[in-house]
């Protein structure tokens, strides 16, 4: 009995020894033989190193980091490359795993943790056609301009306008539509900060109480707040 009890108390001791995080990212990079993994975090305009990992033959990893609410952090791999070698994904407590591979490192990304992670994904599904649906726009105002047809290039810029309020009014439709995810916030801060005030106000007032008080949900009341004031 006495010796049971010794090896629980060694046990708590171990446990308690071993750092707690409240975030594990990991996963594997396919290809990947040498390189310096990240996990960033956005401070600012920049992006700061919360983990790293050197690796040297084994393309597994495994990163941590504490996380008081979720996030949208970033896993950079730095292989002397562009920044497209980056991958965006909404942290919350627990374990993210992200495997993809070194050829095509933020393309093959498949992504499995948060339930703001899928509802993101959801999100950038839909704006994936939009953007397809530019770049076909760009091409045809192009060749209208090497064609000198100014009344195609009207009429094509004026469709390119209307779509564009369409993406602002789906975002902020996806985010009345998820006011109980974090994801709803963080949109707001990232691809409609210049949409008018009273539309940021209206997601701002729909988001549940748990999100308000998630770091996304503080700073677009802060942003708010901020633009009321220089308009007084």
């Amino acid at each position: 009995m006495k010796n049971a009890l010794l090896l629980f108390i060694a046990f708590m001791i171990i446990a308690c020894g071993e750092k707690q995080h409240d975030l594990t990212v990991k996963g594997q990079i396919k290809g990947l033989k040498k390189g310096t993994i990240y996990l960033k975090k956005a401070n600012d305009s920049a992006l700061i190193s919360i983990d790293s990992l050197t690796i040297n033959g084994d393309s597994e990893f495994e990163l941590h980091s504490n996380l008081k609410s979720p996030e949208v952090l970033f896993l950079y791999l730095d292989k002397n490359s562009s920044e497209k070698d980056r991958i965006r994904f909404f942290a919350d407590k627990g374990i993210t795993e992200i495997n993809t591979s070194l050829k095509n490192f933020a393309f093959d990304a498949e992504i499995n943790g948060s339930t703001q992670q899928k509802t993101l994904e959801e999100y950038e599904k839909m704006m994936s056609r939009f953007k397809d649906q530019n770049l076909n726009l760009i091409k045809e105002k192009f060749e209208a301009l090497k064609a000198n047809n100014k009344s195609k290039l009207d009429s094509l810029e004026n469709i390119q306008n209307s779509m564009q309020k369409r993406q602002y009014l789906f975002t902020v439709n996806f985010a009345l539509n998820h006011k109980d995810s974090e994801v709803a916030p963080y949109l707001a801060l990232t691809e409609i900060y210049n949409a008018k005030i009273n539309l940021l106000d209206t997601i701002n007032k729909s988001l549940s109480v748990k999100v308000k008080n998630s770091k996304y949900g503080k700073e677009l009341q802060e942003f708010i707040d901020k633009i009321n004031e220089s308009e007084k």
